[in-house]
């Protein structure tokens, strides 16, 4: 695999109203400026999305951003770079609900105006808050949606969706569902007779029964039509909640069940011998072991580009592809003893960051000076037009000094946004170094004391990559001021030898 296939892939989001259009922000203004962060990025730009002359109040039904968001569900992209929020939508509720996909997908949001890039570790406290603003939009809307349900429960009303499997409503009443009610009766005897929901499962189907929707009966449809109340008589409302927006479902605590005598398809004593069994056998069950996860998986590559992994049966990353290895205990301690080499004084560290910040501010003054240059050029280019409007100049006259202008209106044209890219980058550096060098001590210091967990979320947060070579381990950290370095090269232990096949 070429290393430009490995490159992260991101799309730019272009959207300028008529309004913004007139007032000299073009779309290939903002289109450059993204190219060039993601260039100093080393991105791959797969796809543009063009959305000019369009209103920002509501654009989650414009065809460019389904396509958008189809390529983020896809994985076509894994981040989409803009010139500020107010680019991407207006519109608050829409502007969540992009965040909260992109964060479902582990794709990145790039907002150069804000400074705001979730590939950083600053930018990742974007989706923070976001997440906290959905979640407390959601909250909002539940809250006033539970309270009514408990009312509706106690008055047996349906509370929505489907009657479970062998019932139906009718006329507000659950009643038994003539077609249904047979097959749900089997279903019971079945089991008590074979104690195998797979077996009842395949015997129904061969029996041509198909569940509401017209599937096939599964071991899982078995168990939850099993353990459902109903079919003794008993209809149980109000004893789950979604916890998440992902739909996925906890019980309630049994003081708040509500429950209602319903016509009864079985006898209570087939009920409880059935659950019983199914009780007996989730007791028996051993829980699969849980997959160990190694500290560096995921950011750690060989010489060749390839990712290193660490196989069930082996202490070593390994490159699959030219066979390069590491042993796990020593990629912990090259790494554990190269975070102290980052960390400079506390005196380094307020120098570099006071560096950094005047160079900001030199970037913008230099911009607000490229800008200010701009609006003379037009202006003089105006002004020397009126004058051959007005015959004050002859053709040749005004060739002469037009031209030079509309040269360096083009050459300002090209000079704002690499200036303005060159810029957006700065900040964001800026914005993740502290937090950076904070993680890094933080993980530094509590080395020993750490889980595994915990040490694994904060190499998370502040490791680019790290490459292994025959002889040498380059960890790459970011945003982290190093002294002259691009980063750190680390020779592996002495005595260690690479093995080669």
């Amino acid at each position: 695999m070429s290393a430009a296939v490995r490159r992260k892939a991101v799309g730019i989001w272009i959207r300028v109203s008529t309004e913004e259009q007139a007032q000299g922000e073009s779309p290939e203004h903002h289109e450059r400026r993204a190219r060039l962060y993601a260039e100093a990025k080393d991105w791959h730009v797969r796809e543009v999305y063009h959305l000019e002359a369009v209103s920002g109040k509501s654009v989650a039904g414009h065809p460019e951003a389904q396509r958008m968001l189809k390529d983020i569900r896809s994985g076509h992209i894994t981040g989409l770079v803009f010139s500020k929020l107010a680019r991407l939508a207006r519109n608050t509720k829409e502007l969540l609900e992009f965040a909260e996909i992109f964060r479902e997908y582990g794709a990145d949001l790039v907002s150069l105006q804000e400074s705001i890039d979730t590939t950083s570790p600053a930018g990742r406290l974007f989706y923070t808050m976001i997440a906290a603003m959905a979640q407390w939009e959601r909250e909002e809307i539940a809250s006033r949606v539970a309270a009514s349900v408990p009312i509706r429960a106690k008055l047996g009303k349906n509370l929505g969706g489907q009657a479970t499997y062998g019932y139906q409503w009718v006329d507000g009443k659950l009643i038994l569902d003539p077609k249904e009610a047979p097959v749900r009766v089997q279903i019971y005897e079945l089991f008590l007779e074979h104690r195998r929901k797979k077996t009842v499962a395949r015997l129904l189907n061969e029996q041509g029964h198909r569940t509401r929707n017209g599937s096939p009966f599964t071991d899982t449809t078995i168990d939850r039509l099993l353990r459902d109340p109903t079919a003794k008589g008993l209809r149980r409302v109000n004893y789950t909640r979604t916890t998440d927006a992902k739909k996925q479902w906890q019980l309630k605590p049994e003081e708040d069940w509500v429950h209602h005598e319903v016509e009864a398809l079985i006898s209570e004593d087939t009920w409880v011998r059935c659950n019983a069994i199914l009780d007996e056998r989730r007791a028996g069950r051993k829980r699969p072991s849980r997959k160990p996860v190694h500290l560096f998986a995921g950011v750690t590559y060989c010489q060749c580009g390839e990712k290193m992994y660490v196989p069930s049966n082996s202490p070593k990353y390994i490159c699959y592809t030219c066979r390069n290895k590491i042993p796990v205990s020593d990629l912990e301690a090259i790494y554990h003893n190269e975070l102290h080499g980052y960390l400079l004084s506390e005196e380094h560290i307020t120098d570099y960051l006071a560096r950094h910040d005047g160079l900001i501010r030199t970037k913008e003054a230099g911009l607000v000076q490229l800008e200010e240059e701009q609006v003379s050029v037009a202006r003089e280019m105006d002004k020397v037009y009126r004058l051959y409007l007005d015959d004050g100049i002859s053709r040749d006259g005004f060739a002469a000094r037009y031209q030079p202008l509309e040269e360096r209106q083009k050459q300002l044209n090209d000079q704002l946004p690499a200036a303005q890219a060159e810029l957006d980058l700065l900040r964001v550096q800026q914005a993740s170094s502290q937090q950076t060098i904070a993680e890094a001590r933080d993980l530094h210091s509590k080395w020993a004391d750490y889980s595994l967990d915990q040490k694994r979320s904060i190499v998370e947060a502040i490791t680019n990559r790290i490459n292994v070579s025959t002889d040498t381990v380059e960890i790459d950290l970011l945003y982290i001021p190093l002294a002259g370095t691009d980063a750190a090269k680390a020779t592996r232990p002495q005595g260690f030898i690479a093995a080669t096949s």
